[in-house]
């Protein structure tokens, strides 16, 4: 065969060995394997590449230095190669690691930071069992692999048809109905059941169950019985939600009433005073003061100072009310101010009693990442390491402004800054304590101090960092990391519902054809250039 013919059969031979061996790569991966066809075509196209490329040596040793048009056969043979090793690099890539795009209007398809950050970090097997009678839907396959590419080590996943397992599926101790829809998730500690019959598996509702299953509950007590915020009110000065938020993270929310008893107890993790209208009598500032001194771990939201105008001054009775809580606090180098923090740059609607930051000093486990926090009417809170000898203190959050901001000490709601009675900005209106372990305590002290209790009602802590900030701060008194707030992220069921066989087929057409309309390029350019 004289080398004209070679160089018309080479781009034929090539082409049809590409396009058997991905037809034959296709079919075994559209059937889950390889099968007779897929065998066939795979072995088929890889004689036909291996002969046109044979041709393709022979032409070019006999006529390399005659013709001119075999380097330029060559450079497309090179260039075609050059591509598909390139395609195959990309989908290698694109299989491995977890880069997706998600342009969805509420990131459906996208973990959020808190999910990924506790798969990251989870250390004990966690094992996953969908029970879908028919074909279960793709968006609980695309959720499953998620949380399994996050966590390969720890996660272990399976979606089951009760109907047709029904072996695999009596050991769980309960049959599946045809009409239902469940999720079991198991790690050596717990077992967590979840019903999506009436809804679809969210995000949110798979790594709430991991939490219950891999994380330790902590016990937080609420005091009362002096008017503070109640954890069961779901109006809007109510902290339901708060409480909603904590049992999301595996902590259980309990109210405490000192008169009951004399001690708070030792199974509290973590106890948060939320904004007390009524002074505490002195036994119960004792049993505070006494808690904290052994090692305890405390959250105190401060209510707002109770504001008059000219023509109602305070009483002394209204001057009582919301107490700062500085019997207790001075001990620890907190002083909270009388007076309400002002910034007339940055806050929320029309009242600059309403400051807005992102001034949060370094303290990675409770502020990093956090957007705008806001708070209303706040107190200014004052440190002062002279009345804390061995304690550790440091502000948390501080408003932006430094000349537009203060702390307001007068009464009658007359804003204007006093040099000589006016705290000037940035105002510290969050700070953070920890005295460390030592002979008298047996543990670490910890406590955060608020100089507001307002922005963790049911009215706001949806807003901004709000709910985020305050689970932060208790999860970091607690020891318990990563606690997680989500937004109402929306579900959206695909209207067009495939199989993974389906969903296969799609992708290997939307594969296939590009690559060989290109081979096709290739082919006219290499004809013309002969």
């Amino acid at each position: 065969m004289n080398h004209f013919r070679i160089r018309r059969l080479f781009p034929s031979f090539f082409i049809l060995g590409v396009s058997l061996l991905m037809t034959g790569l296709a079919t075994a991966y559209i059937n889950g394997g390889f099968v007779i066809f897929s065998t066939a075509f795979v072995l088929s196209g890889a004689i036909f590449l291996f002969v046109s490329f044979s041709a393709a040596s022979d032409s070019l040793k006999k006529s390399f230095d005659g013709f001119r048009y075999q380097k330029q056969s060559l450079r497309s043979l090179l260039l075609t190669l050059a591509v598909f090793i390139l395609i195959c690099i990309l989908n290698y890539a694109a299989a491995s690691k977890n880069i997706r795009f998600d342009l969805t209007h509420t990131g459906q398809h996208t973990l959020t930071e808190a999910t990924k950050n506790i798969l990251k970090n989870l250390n004990l097997p966690v094992e996953i069992t969908v029970f879908y009678v028919g074909v279960a839907p793709n968006y609980i396959e695309d959720l499953l692999t998620e949380f399994q590419k996050l966590s390969p080590r720890h996660i272990s996943t399976r979606i089951v048809d009760p109907l047709v397992e029904i072996g695999f599926a009596a050991q769980f101790g309960s049959v599946i109905k045809g009409d239902e829809k469940k999720v079991i998730v198991r790690s050596d500690k717990e077992r967590k059941d979840i019903d999506f019959t009436k809804e679809p598996l969210s995000e949110e509702t798979l790594i709430n169950a991991i939490l219950k299953t891999t994380r330790e509950e902590r016990k937080v007590y609420f005091l009362t019985g002096h008017s503070e915020y109640d954890i069961d009110d779901k109006s809007a000065i109510g902290l339901s939600t708060l409480k909603g938020l904590l049992e999301q993270n595996n902590s259980v929310s309990n109210e405490l009433t000192l008169g009951l008893i004399p001690e708070i107890p030792e199974a509290c993790d973590v106890l948060i005073i939320a904004g007390p209208k009524e002074p505490l009598n002195k036994a119960d500032e004792e049993t505070v003061q006494r808690y904290l001194e052994k090692g305890g771990k405390a959250v105190f939201f401060i209510e707002s100072f109770p504001m008059g105008d000219k023509d109602h001054p305070l009483s002394k009775e209204d001057k009582l009310k919301n107490p700062t809580l500085n019997n207790i606090l001075n001990r620890w180098g907190i002083i909270v101010g009388d007076d309400v923090v002002v910034d007339m740059e940055n806050y929320i609607g029309r009242d600059v009693g309403c400051p807005a930051t992102k001034n949060y000093p370094p303290h990675k486990e409770i502020v990093n990442n956090l957007d705008y926090t806001f708070y209303i009417r706040p107190r200014s809170i004052r440190l002062d390491h002279a009345l804390a000898p061995g304690v550790n203190l440091a502000p948390l959050v501080k408003t932006i402004s430094e000349k537009k901001s203060w702390a307001e000490k007068n009464q009658t709601l007359e804003v204007k800054f006093n040099e000589w009675e006016d705290t000037p900005g940035p105002v510290t209106l969050a700070a953070v304590i920890w005295g460390p372990k030592n002979e008298k305590r047996k543990a670490d002290s910890k406590i955060i101090v608020f100089g507001d209790a307002d922005f963790i009602t049911n009215n706001f802590i949806d807003q901004f960092s709000n709910a985020q900030l305050a689970l932060n701060a208790i999860g970091w008194i607690s020891e318990l990391e990563n606690m997680i707030v989500y937004g109402k992220k929306t579900a959206e069921v695909q209207r067009l519902d495939l199989t993974n066989r389906q969903f296969r087929t799609i992708i290997v057409i939307l594969l296939i054809m590009p690559l060989i309309i290109g081979c096709w390029g290739c082919l006219v350019w290499w004809r013309q250039a002969s």
